[in-house]
């Protein structure tokens, strides 16, 4: 396999760098050297990152403190909401649309002309295995994912000639903070790895790897695809 090769002299936002995938992403984007700017409600607290404190929740269209040319953009806010759909109000879908799509498409208005002012440029965001597969309770959070990858499929077509490609992640259950309440006990940590084909769950560190992947060079014909990490989960059935 060819290797994703450095990043020094390229600039890559990550929006949502304060934990979890986001935070396995600055690392890793670090220590190939690139130059790495963390767009979250909180700083990094990772050395060399320039940390840009703001929540994409709130009302903006600038975001202060970018350079002029980004090589790469990570989208990694998210949400697990995982309710009877029943339990769920209208606020809940709204909300979980506001931080998976809205907050997404404002970070783009703000940066699309530091995007297109690199001579090519990848940007990543995050959708999940439940789009596909269709599971119980997951009925707002699938919704809003689904909208991303149709963004995304929308966004490689429109941006092509530009030099921009535009993906997506599906992960199913990750270790990270967010879903720290689905593996609380041994039990439910058992039960969430046997799920899988590939027995066992992410971790944001293998996570963050597809996203290095995505945005390197070595990708460079990669674009409009929604990559399923998942240990199989959306696509095989071992008997």
């Amino acid at each position: 396999m060819a290797s994703i090769g450095t990043f020094e002299g390229k600039n890559v936002l990550v929006v949502g760098g304060s934990s979890g995938i986001g935070k396995a992403t600055l690392s890793k984007l670090r220590e190939q050297g690139a130059e790495v700017y963390n767009v979250s409600r909180s700083p990094s607290h990772i050395q060399g990152i320039s940390d840009i404190l703001l929540d994409v929740l709130s009302d903006f269209s600038v975001i202060e403190g970018m350079p002029d040319r980004l090589d790469g953009l990570v989208y990694c806010p998210g949400s697990i909401n995982l309710k009877p759909f029943q339990g769920l109000k209208y606020e809940d879908f709204l909300r979980d649309f506001e931080i998976n799509v809205l907050g997404g498409i404002k970070v783009l208005k703000a940066c699309v002309k530091n995007i297109k002012a690199a001579e090519s440029s990848s940007i990543v965001f995050f959708s999940t295995v439940a789009v596909t597969q269709g599971m119980s309770f997951h009925s707002s959070v699938a919704a809003s994912k689904g909208a991303i990858e149709g963004l995304v499929k929308s966004l490689a077509a429109e941006w092509s000639r530009s030099g921009i490609r535009v993906n997506a992640i599906a992960p199913s259950l990750t270790d990270t903070p967010m879903a720290q309440n689905l593996l609380s006990s041994d039990e439910k940590r058992k039960a969430s790895e046997e799920r899988h084909p590939l027995t066992g769950i992410s971790t944001a560190e293998e996570l963050a790897g597809t996203v290095m992947y995505l945005l390197s060079d070595v990708a460079h014909r990669v674009t409009g695809q929604v990559i399923h990490v998942d240990g199989g989960m959306s696509s095989i059935r071992p008997f």
